[in-house]
């Protein structure tokens, strides 16, 4: 058997170049002087760290008010595309005859204020994708890139084990839900 000798020997490390490394902390804590997301916002006051506190609220009601926006946008965009009108091509069958031929469409008659009208309704039977629009997916990329960096941002704070800052981001997500939440699902 070769030993090997990697220049790495724990028992030779001097620890006192560690000095500027970050600690995680394992349990919760409530020091005022918490870096959050760099050595460079670390707070010194009481005030620095109500700000950063503010910050993190602030940073959660985007989070939700960006979910709400982008469920208003889903929303708009399949609406818009309801609405779209289809060009017929030559050779194949109008919808209106697709559907009277459809052994799944059923003859009903639909009534409202006294009025009477048969119509056919149909069952879809698989889901077609929509098809791609540079006025739609690009916004959307942009409206699910910006979550993902939110999200990830008010993680990292959570991570860094301090109880305000974990107060002030549950404290955001509570108001934006108050605000918007009735616009989205509950999904995210």
């Amino acid at each position: 058997m070769l030993a090997r000798d990697d220049g790495m020997d724990m028992g030779d490390m001097d620890m006192s170049g560690m000095s500027h490394a970050s600690v995680m902390h394992m349990v919760f804590q409530n020091s005022v002087s918490t870096s959050l997301y760099s050595d460079s916002w670390t707070p010194k006051t009481a005030g620095a760290y109500a700000g950063t506190i503010v910050f993190l609220i602030i940073l959660g009601v985007a989070f939700r008010l960006l979910l709400a926006g982008k469920a208003f946008a889903e929303e708009r965009w399949l609406d818009a595309e309801m609405k779209r009108r289809y060009v017929v091509v030559q050779g194949k069958l109008p919808v209106a005859e697709q559907v009277s031929t459809d052994s799944l469409s059923k003859r009903m008659t639909l009534m409202e204020n006294g009025v009477e009208e048969n119509v056919m309704v149909v069952q879809k039977t698989k889901v077609h994708p929509r098809p791609w629009r540079l006025s739609v997916d690009p916004v959307r990329a942009i409206l699910d890139t910006c979550i993902a960096g939110i999200s990830y941002l008010l993680m990292l704070a959570v991570m860094t084990m301090n109880v305000g800052y974990f107060i002030a981001v549950l404290g955001g997500t509570f108001i934006g839900s108050l605000l918007v939440g009735r616009f989205y699902s509950a999904e995210h």
